[in-house]
């Protein structure tokens, strides 16, 4: 049975894209699944004018493709939203939104407890932080948690001079910074697969995986986020972040116990033991690309809001590497881009081949070797896993071939399963930290990215160096080629 969650939300950014798109059909699934019942509600805030009916209405509208499970039901969700415009540099403004959210508060018995959402520009962040403190929008009764999104920061300087303004109105505990991939059911898989199997566990060490790979694959190009792009890049906006987290759960230990505490203290020290490189060793081990024009599509530079003789980089592959005893010797190969052949996120653990293939046959050249055994995380399109085994080829003589043991999410499975927004705001609600980025992580990843950011700041790229459809430029490949490897997911393969 769903337990009820209880609180006033108050969302900065109410009228912004995410909100549409994501939050309000997060909460609606949570309202549908007994999550939010009577006791909730949301206070919206932009710069824009609109009464409470006509916000509801935007809400409705938000959720109208989402199946109701009963008569009226999105009307009755739409009642818990109301709405005030607010500037968030005015202090007084704020005068008038504490009393509103007493208001429900009373109105919806929530019983105190206030979770603020922040939807909007970073550099507002401190300010509204200060200004809920200072003009006493905190409860004395409830809990008080505050939600943020990304990008926390543009380098280690900018995120801790944010974490600090946070951290005057906020303690750690009571911040949820959301990456919506910790909220994806296959990335939530990882610590089930490992820890819960130990024919997984007793292998996931430098003494049988050769290396790991990350892919996150993106089919379109930056759209209408061409303006914020160009002065982020896939560095920031993909690997600091998304891609770090994910790597941090491939390599982390076991946690004591399956508890936010102990999985965030395992994650930070597989963190701190990341090889953070000097600049000879990060030109050596990053690759940067950027899309020029093809498969019908313009060239990234010729977007709108994008400078013509922009170096920002739109997709990048790298090799870490962690000096610690179980990956000390295993490089982890990530790479994501936009404008590649498809859409997808996968996992692929590559297992080292035996030390004698008794099954190679001396005399014949063109005999083909064993094959790795390969463990494939499928995150997105398709959730999933496939085991890459050898075995025997049917019919006389001997010879060897790869075959696949694989798992994937029925549509019915994948229908219960929740979306990420709609995970992290009940984890939110709940006060469960372990699918969210602590400042801790936030900081050894900023100061590991920091080091290539610099670099590839004084250093003029040839781009554009790679065709849409395409994975990449060649150095991607040659990246692995170097150390005799490849990667395991590759077009025509």
């Amino acid at each position: 049975m769903a337990t009820e969650n209880k609180a006033v939300i108050t969302l900065f950014g109410a009228t912004g894209d995410l909100a549409k798109r994501k939050l309000y059909t997060a909460l609606f699934k949570l309202y549908q699944k007994g999550y939010l019942q009577d006791h909730f509600a949301l206070l919206g805030t932009s710069r824009h004018e609109y009464s409470d009916e006509e916000f509801q209405e935007v809400v409705r509208q938000s959720i109208k493709d989402v199946e109701e499970t009963r008569t009226g039901e999105a009307q009755d969700f739409s009642k818990h939203f109301f709405y005030k415009s607010h500037d968030v540099t005015k202090p007084e403004h704020y005068t008038i939104l504490k009393k509103r959210i007493e208001e429900l508060d009373k109105q919806f018995g929530t019983e105190g407890n206030r979770l603020f959402y922040m939807s909007m520009a970073p550099q507002f962040f401190g300010t509204i932080a200060m200004n809920l403190k200072k003009q006493g929008l905190l409860s004395d009764d409830g809990f008080n948690r505050l939600v943020i999104e990304k990008p926390f920061g543009r380098d280690f300087d900018s995120a801790k001079k944010l974490n600090d303004e946070l951290s005057e109105t906020f303690n750690e505990n009571q911040i949820f910074r959301i990456d919506h991939y910790l909220g994806k059911e296959m990335v939530q898989n990882i610590q089930a697969l490992r820890f819960g199997n130990t024919i997984i566990e007793s292998l996931w060490n430098n003494r049988y995986i050769d290396n790991i790979q990350v892919t996150l694959s993106e089919k379109l190009g930056v759209e209408e986020r061409a303006g914020y792009y160009d002065h982020s890049g896939a560095l920031r906006d993909m690997v600091q972040n998304h891609i770090m987290q994910i790597v941090a759960q491939l390599a982390m230990e076991q946690p004591v116990s399956f508890t936010d505490t102990d999985v965030r203290v395992e994650k930070i020290k597989a963190l701190r033991s990341l090889r953070v490189y000097t600049p000879s060793e990060a030109a050596a081990n990053f690759v940067r690309g950027q899309y020029d024009a093809g498969d019908g599509t313009e060239a990234y530079r010729s977007a709108d809001g994008v400078d013509p003789e922009s170096g920002t980089e739109t997709f990048v592959a790298a090799k870490l590497m962690f000096d610690n005893y179980r990956w000390s010797g295993v490089p982890f190969y990530v790479r994501t881009g936009k404008k590649l052949a498809d859409k997808f996120t996968r996992i692929d653990v590559v297992f080292k081949k035996p030390l004698i293939d008794i099954f190679a046959d001396p005399r014949n050249e063109s005999d083909q070797s064993l094959n790795s055994n390969v463990l494939t995380i499928f995150v997105e399109p398709k959730s999933g896993f496939a085991m890459q085994l050898n075995a025997k080829r049917a019919g006389q003589g001997f010879t060897t071939q790869p075959v696949d043991l694989k798992y994937l999410q029925s549509d019915t499975d994948k229908k219960e399963s929740p979306e990420p927004y709609e995970r992290l705001f009940h984890d939110a609600l709940e006060g469960n930290h372990t699918n969210f980025a602590s400042w801790a992580e936030i900081a050894y990843a900023w100061k590991f990215v920091d080091v290539i950011r610099k670099l590839w700041d004084i250093e003029k790229p040839q781009f554009p160096n790679y065709t849409p459809g395409s994975m990449g430029p060649a150095a991607s490949d040659e990246l692995l080629a170097r150390d005799g490897r490849k990667w395991v997911y590759r077009l025509n393969h």
